[in-house]
């Protein structure tokens, strides 16, 4: 269904949310791309704020026709308002809309974090508006190709029980999954997602430059089978996918892989000290590293990989 066309109210399954005009408070990388993904299910994007070049650069690429303006005239404009700011950033941000009267009883106001539920919104709520937590589980680079990695993408919500129905219409319309995260649950939920997502990216550059290190001139293109293999392992079998020194109790291994880290790249021992113990655990808890070579193991983790 395209923008130009906007169904009467009996023509929309329960639930679904009218075609509602759209503003973006912060264009960072995921404010234009959920509002360019509601565009193409038929919402109108009418306003978005944005100061830095590179937000100014993100929401013409994402958004063209779309005016940048001041915060204020975002909230006059649009009946569903995303707030997609730092985490830290939020509490102040709404704090601020609701006193000084920018918040409309009956407008949506949508936040994108993780950390947050819907009480963060308290403020706004007492204002009249609609507070939805809708935060996708997704990694933005801040260019269209994020609009289709929404297809399938699971959102973590929080919502009111009497806005449930309209929070999953609109995840659903830009092509993700809702998943229901309770409001004490939030911190946790995010939590997860930080140690999966974000610790990734940093164990995956920290292999490609040793890789580089060990003169190998290509390691995205090695690494690339490896890791996809491993992470759908993981997913599959959990625990079962363990493999590797640290699960097979090869206690000299590991001590060699210490004291190479230690002369070459002294900044990753404490990551793979510390991921090797949570290894070191869970393998021994699953009955895959033998108690007799998980005592070596453990010693040469707890000295340090020292001889």
């Amino acid at each position: 269904m395209n923008a130009s066309h906007s169904p009467e109210p009996k023509d929309r399954p329960a639930g679904r949310p009218a075609r509602l005009t759209v503003g973006v408070l912060g264009a960072g990388r995921v404010g234009p791309a959920l509002a360019a993904a509601l565009q193409l299910a038929g919402h109108r994007p009418v306003a978005v704020s944005a100061v830095s070049d590179a937000s100014v650069r993100r929401a013409a690429a994402l958004l063209p026709d779309v005016p940048i303006v001041e915060p204020a005239q975002v909230m006059e404009a649009a009946e569903l308002v995303l707030l997609t700011v730092p985490d830290d950033t939020l509490p102040g941000l709404v704090e601020g809309l609701a006193e000084t009267g920018a918040v409309r009883p009956g407008q949506l106001l949508v936040h994108t974090s993780g950390r947050y539920g819907a009480r963060v919104l308290d403020s706004a709520l007492r204002a009249g508006a609609l507070p939805l937590a809708l935060h996708p589980v997704m990694t933005f680079t801040g260019t269209p190709v994020d609009v289709q990695r929404l297809a399938g993408c699971s959102f973590g919500v929080t919502a009111p029980e009497e806005l449930r129905l309209a929070a999953q219409a609109l995840v659903i319309e830009m092509g993700g999954e809702p998943e229901w995260i309770a409001e004490e649950n939030r911190p946790l939920y995010h939590a997860a997602l930080a140690l999966g997502a974000n610790h990734l990216v940093t164990l995956v550059t920290q292999a490609m430059e040793l890789l580089r290190a060990a003169g190998v001139e290509a390691p995205d293109r090695m690494l690339g089978p490896l890791l996809g293999a491993a992470l759908d392992n993981s997913l599959r079998s959990g625990d079962a996918a363990l493999t590797g020194p640290v699960a097979r109790g090869d206690a000299g291994t590991v001590a060699a892989h210490v004291a190479e880290l230690r002369e070459h790249a002294p900044q990753t021992v404490a990551g793979y000290l510390a991921m090797a113990r949570a290894t070191a655990d869970r393998a021994l808890a699953h009955g895959m590293l033998k108690p007799e070579l998980a005592e070596d193991l453990l010693e040469v983790l707890a000295d340090g990989g020292r001889p």
